[in-house]
C-alpha cells in the first residue's frame, strides 16, 4: 500500500523508508508539515506515518487540517512526545494510533497492518476471497490450498484488490498503490502484473470490468487442474 511518511530526522526517515519498502509498501517521504499537507492534497495514500515536531508546521496542525477536510485515511503518530497528555492530544486531534520513539520497526509495521485492515473493512488478519488467502503479516499467499510465490509488485497489486473484494480499482488507482514518487511506471505495467497473477492464480481470480478496472470477485473458487495449473470456476 502507498504510505506517506512525514519525518524530519534524515537518518530515521531513511531507515523507515527502507523498512516500509521491505514490507512491500510504496513510500513517499517528506520532511516538514507544509510539504505533508501538499502531498495529502495532491496524492492518494492508504495511510500516514506522522511525526509531530516538524519544521514549518507542527504535526498536530497537519492532522487537524486533514480531518477538517473530512479525510478519513488512517494516521499513525510517531513521536518523541511521550506524556499521557501528548497522547491524548494526538488521539483527540484525529490520530488512529500513537507510537513513541524509540520503537521497534516490527511493531510499527504491525500497527500499520491493523490500521489498514480496519480502514478496508477487513477485521480478520488474513484476507480471503475467490479461493485465495493472503496473510499481510507473513506475505504468504495461497490459492486452493496451494502456496503461490509472487513477486513484490504482484503481491502488492493482489493485496490492494483483496482489501475490498468485489470492488473494481482502475489502473490509475492501482498505480497509486504500487508506486511512490520517482518510481518508473511503464504504460502497460499494471496489465502485465494482472496477466502474471491470472497465470498463477487462475484466469477468473481477477475480473476485468471493461472501462472501469479490475476486481477480485467474492464468488469464484479457483480449482486446480490435474497438471497443477489453477483455473477459476464460478461457485
Amino acid at each position: 500500500m502507498r504510505i506517506l511518511l512525514v519525518e524530519d530526522d534524515a537518518l530515521l526517515g531513511d531507515a523507515l523508508q527502507v523498512g516500509l519498502r521491505q514490507a512491500d509498501h510504496a513510500v513517499d517521504w517528506v520532511r516538514d508539515g507544509v510539504s505533508a499537507e501538499t502531498a495529502l492534497m495532491t496524492e492518494d495514500y492508504a495511510a500516514v506515518v506522522l511525526d509531530l515536531g516538524l519544521p514549518r508546521r507542527d504535526g498536530l496542525e497537519v492532522l487537524r487540517h486533514l480531518r477538517a477536510k473530512q479525510k478519513t485515511l488512517p494516521v499513525l503518530i510517531l513521536t518523541a512526545r511521550d506524556t499521557v497528555d501528548d497522547r491524548i492530544r494526538g488521539l483527540d486531534a484525529g490520530a488512529d494510533d500513537y507510537l513513541v520513539k524509540p520503537f521497534d520497526l516490527g511493531e510499527l509495521t504491525a500497527r500499520l497492518r491493523a490500521l489498514l485492515r480496519r480502514a478496508g473493512g477487513q477485521p480478520a488478519p488474513v484476507l480471503a476471497a475467490a479461493g485465495i488467502t493472503l496473510d499481510p503479516s507473513t506475505r504468504h499467499v495461497a490459492c486452493g490450498g496451494r502456496e503461490v510465490e509472487l513477486s513484490a509488485k504482484e503481491y502488492a497489486l493482489l493485496h490492494a484488490l483483496m482489501q475490498q473484494p468485489g470492488r473494481a480499482l482502475s489502473r490509475a488507482q492501482l498505480e497509486q498503490h504500487l508506486y511512490a514518487w520517482g518510481d518508473e511506471i511503464g504504460s502497460n505495467t499494471v496489465e502485465v502484473y494482472i496477466h502474471h497473477l491470472r497465470r498463477k492464480l487462475g484466469a477468473d481470480a481477477i475480473r476485468t470490468l471493461r472501462g472501469v478496472g479490475y476486481a477480485v470477485p467474492k464468488n469464484v473458487t479457483p480449482a486446480v487442474t490435474p497438471t497443477g495449473t489453477p483455473t477459476g470456476t464460478p461457485s
